[in-house]
C-alpha cells in the first residue's frame, strides 16, 4: 500500500486576520480554487460523511461522472492538500487530510470579525 499526501494547506492565513501576505493570500486562493467546482464540493462532502476511505470507483455513480472526469477532480483536491490517497492493488482510495481540513475550517472563521 503506498500513501501519497501533499502538504496540508500549510501557509494560508485566516482570511479575518489583519493583512495576509501575497504568499498567504496565493494558498488561500489555491484551496478555494481547488473547491470552486460543485463535483469538488460533492466529493469533499462525500468523503467527510463516510467512515473510512473510498473507492474512487464508490464516486463514479453518485457523481455521475466518468472515472477520468472523478479521478481528475481528485488530483485536484488531492494537490491542494485536502485530500490524502492510498493506492491499494488496482484502485485509489480517498480520505479528507483532517489537518488540511482543520486549517480550513481556521482560515474561514469570521467569529466575532464582523456583523
Amino acid at each position: 500500500m503506498s500513501r501519497s499526501v501533499a502538504e496540508p494547506v500549510g501557509c494560508c492565513g485566516p482570511l479575518a486576520a489583519a493583512t495576509l501576505s501575497d504568499d498567504q493570500a496565493a494558498a488561500t486562493a489555491a484551496v478555494f480554487k481547488a473547491l470552486a467546482d460543485p463535483a469538488r464540493v460533492r466529493i469533499v462532502n462525500m468523503l467527510a460523511t463516510s467512515d473510512g476511505p473510498v473507492c474512487v470507483c464508490h464516486l463514479i455513480d453518485p457523481l455521475g461522472l466518468s472515472q477520468p472526469t472523478v479521478s481528475h477532480h481528485l488530483k485536484k483536491l488531492v494537490d491542494a492538500g485536502l485530500l490524502e490517497r492510498e493506492q491499494r492493488g488496482r484502485w485509489a482510495y480517498f480520505s479528507l487530510n483532517r489537518d488540511a481540513v482543520e486549517k480550513l475550517a481556521a482560515v474561514a472563521d469570521f467569529k466575532g470579525v464582523c456583523c
